[in-house]
């Protein structure tokens, strides 16, 4: 699968798409494949600090609940209202659906994120 370039990726298989100052944050398309049909997701509240590499929600689906883990640190604003009800877009458009909106509190986190190609190289090994 050729993964979205204006991405960053993590080895749990979280992405991020950094504006400015602003990222959304989502899982990829391998993970949403591992994990099977999601059926859940649970998500902070905004307004709350998440550091890079620690969790800062979980993910449900009919075969296993997984934490989600923060590609970088920041300040969360806004939670996707849409995954309450229809968390199964995750596997539909894991790539087009973020979970958070966070304001990144440390821009150089993204030095130890992997491109497209590195994590393409990942999921493939």
């Amino acid at each position: 699968m050729a993964y979205p370039t204006d991405m960053k990726y993590t080895k749990d298989h979280e992405w991020i798409r950094i504006s400015g100052d602003i990222a959304e944050i989502g899982i990829t398309n391998f993970a949403q494949d591992q994990l099977g049909d999601v059926v859940f997701v649970e998500l902070p509240e905004p307004g709350r600090t998440i550091k890079a590499g620690e969790s800062f929600g979980s993910i449900e689906s009919v075969k296993a609940v997984s934490e989600l883990f923060a590609p970088m640190s920041g300040e969360v604003l806004e939670v996707n209202p849409s995954l309450k009800d229809h968390p199964e877009v995750v596997n539909s458009h894991p790539h087009e659906t973020w979970m958070v909106k966070v304001r990144v509190s440390d821009p150089k986190e993204a030095g130890s994120l992997l491109d497209s190609t590195q994590y393409d190289g990942f999921t493939s090994a």
